[in-house]
């Protein structure tokens, strides 16, 4: 049983012994580091119920737990609020039980629903770039800390590989590309079809400006430039099955699926299942039929089907055209039916899409309840802000969009310049440099990013990132890599490593408390969708830990079983340091 809730009922016991009352609730907090103690009893909320002078309300409480609770071992009362001193006998029993737990802190597998998380979603018109890296991060991450919460976990994505903006490409390099492909290039496929976008986007610019120079306004000219509508009728073309057009589009395709699985493999996420747009695009339209039978939508005189969602703070929403063809809101009815179909045992999905869509998902998840489909209620826009980087840091491909390849690419070489410049690879090979350039890298690129609340805008600085102190991912993977070596020299002691002590030093019960905190962590994290919380949390274990080992001695400690003791704790620091770092998809190396 949780401490806390040993306490809660303890101090209920006593108000009801004391003052002959029942308390509804009691409210805990951190003992506050100026003050002696581990956990607070915060008395002000009593006082609805419980009349009196806080400090001896307090106090009164305080000797009835001493008496009762052996885990208890002494209090003081700051005005109101009941700091008491939980007793080492109860650190180290919790020590005990958690020294042999393979990945402590997380819950039991498939103990919870099953949930579904969408992420990344790309266009295949394009190479991924630094919002997708927020977004891959960020939908990885919140999949991995629900898997360790319990929940069985469907990792997808869904591919808008069909539209206008997909036969741009298409359509330029038909006409300029002259048969180059990623093999007689040496282009990664992605960035070959960007190129072409590119390309386009350039004649159609220079189109319009001719037309405008002929006497079209800038409207007309957007309409009428000859390579738009040729694209135009290209889609005409692919929606109508046309034989060529679809083989050059599998084929180009094709090249960007090879460019994006690349990019997700150096970024290290990865999907349980893939849906496509031009499978998807017709999905949808059925469930609208059903919804006007069933009140849910209602047409208009042109045909049009619309919800009103005004009782609702919303607006009217147009679900399907006056001709019949579906818009994205139809489609995404459609896909969510379709994903419950495909996966049964679904209760909940989570959509990590950007900010700038919070009213397409308010809309998506209300008329999903307004359908009686029971698992709308279980829905979750992961929304978050975009990523800035500072001017003139660090140049794009195309010079307008940061590429995810050249970012990964960025932060290998930023973590090779700076561990250069420390000196901290004496003793390497040239391979096992790169392996650990790429994997502090990644960490930093990946912590700094995960470190902020997922809401927030980020401006993110490669250089600062990569800083081997403060709240970073360096700091932290070179205090694993610490333990690693306290570990390494350990072994060589042959230390009997049970767990024999009877009291603990104030800095071990520091870390201990720390440890202990980790579980609820990672449920609190999975309920608000926020790997903020395990990465701030990991920073602050490590921050503990590295007061510990400045303040105490571990394998200079002349007491065995205090030395075996505190070899143990580093241990499991580095353990839980590790686990927590999976859960944002993060490695962390055994040497720096």
């Amino acid at each position: 049983m949780k401490l806390t809730t040993v306490l809660e009922e303890k101090v209920k016991e006593a108000v009801q012994s004391i003052f002959g009352q029942e308390l509804p609730a009691v409210e805990f907090q951190p003992t506050r580091k100026d003050f002696e103690g581990d956990i607070t009893v915060v008395v002000f909320p009593m006082l609805r119920v419980v009349k009196g002078n806080p400090v001896a309300i307090g106090t009164q409480i305080g000797e009835y737990l001493v008496e009762n609770v052996e885990e208890v071992a002494k209090f003081n009362v700051v005005k109101g609020f009941l700091n008491l001193v939980v007793s080492d006998a109860y650190y180290i029993n919790f020590f005990k039980s958690i020294l042999a737990v393979e990945q402590f802190g997380y819950a039991p597998a498939n103990s919870k629903d099953a949930v579904m998380v969408e992420y990344s979603s790309p266009n295949t018109n394009k190479p991924l770039h630094l919002g997708h890296i927020r977004n891959n991060l960020l939908g990885y991450s919140v999949a991995e800390i629900l898997k360790a919460a319990g929940h069985k976990v469907y990792k997808t994505q869904i591919i808008n590989d069909r539209g206008i903006h997909i036969c741009k490409s298409m359509l330029a390099w038909q006409k300029f590309g002259k048969g180059e492909t990623p093999d007689s290039s040496g282009l990664k496929g992605d960035h070959l079809v960007g190129k072409y976008y590119v390309a386009f986007d350039k004649v159609y610019k220079a189109q319009i400006a001719e037309l405008i120079s002929a006497g079209k306004t800038k409207e007309e000219a957007e309409k009428e430039a000859p390579i738009l509508l040729e694209a135009q009728e290209m889609l005409r073309k692919w929606e109508a099955g046309d034989a060529q057009v679809v083989e050059l589009w599998k084929m180009m395709n094709g090249w960007v699926y090879k460019g994006f699985d690349t990019t997700y493999e150096n970024l290290g996420v990865d999907f349980n299942q893939l849906y496509y747009e031009s499978d998807t695009y017709l999905l949808g339209r059925d469930v609208v039929q059903d919804g006007l039978e069933k009140g849910v939508f209602f047409k208009k005189e042109d045909g049009s089907v619309w919800i009103d969602l005004t009782e609702d703070g919303l607006d009217e929403k147009i679900v399907l055209r006056s001709d019949g063809t579906a818009v994205y809101m139809t489609q995404d009815i459609g896909t969510a039916i379709q994903r419950v179909t495909d996966f049964p045992d679904i209760n909940g999905m989570v959509y990590t899409v950007g900010n700038e869509q919070d009213y397409h998902f308010k809309v998506l998840f209300l008329i999903l309840k307004k359908l009686g489909y029971s698992w709308a209620d279980k829905l979750y826009h992961l929304s978050y802000g975009m990523v800035d980087l500072p001017s003139g840091k660090m140049k794009s491909r195309e010079g307008t969009v940061v590429d995810a390849d050249d970012l990964i690419q960025n932060m290998e070489d930023t973590a090779a310049e700076i561990s250069q410049e420390l000196g901290k690879l004496d003793g390497y090979s040239d391979t096992e440099k790169q392996a650990l350039y790429r994997t502090i890298g990644l960490g930093a690129l990946k912590y700094y990013i995960l470190k902020v609340d997922p809401k927030k805008r980020i401006l993110f600085n490669p250089e600062e990132s990569v800083d081997f102190q403060g709240n970073t991912g360096p700091f932290i993977q070179y205090t694993y890599a610490r333990i690693q070596s306290i570990l390494r020299k350990a072994n060589e002691l042959n230390l009997d490593l049970t767990v024999a002590v009877t009291s603990v030093h104030p800095k071990e019960k520091e870390l201990l408390k720390q440890l202990e905190l980790f579980p609820n962590k990672v449920q609190e994290a999975a309920e608000n969708h926020s790997p903020a919380l395990v990465a701030n949390y990991v920073y602050d274990l490590v921050k503990e830990f590295n007061s510990f080992y400045q303040q105490v001695s571990i394998l200079g400690e002349e007491d065995t079983q205090i030395k075996a003791f505190r070899v143990n704790l580093s241990k499991k620091v580095a353990d839980v340091i590790k686990d927590a770092f999976l859960l944002l998809g993060i490695h962390v190396p055994v040497r720096m």
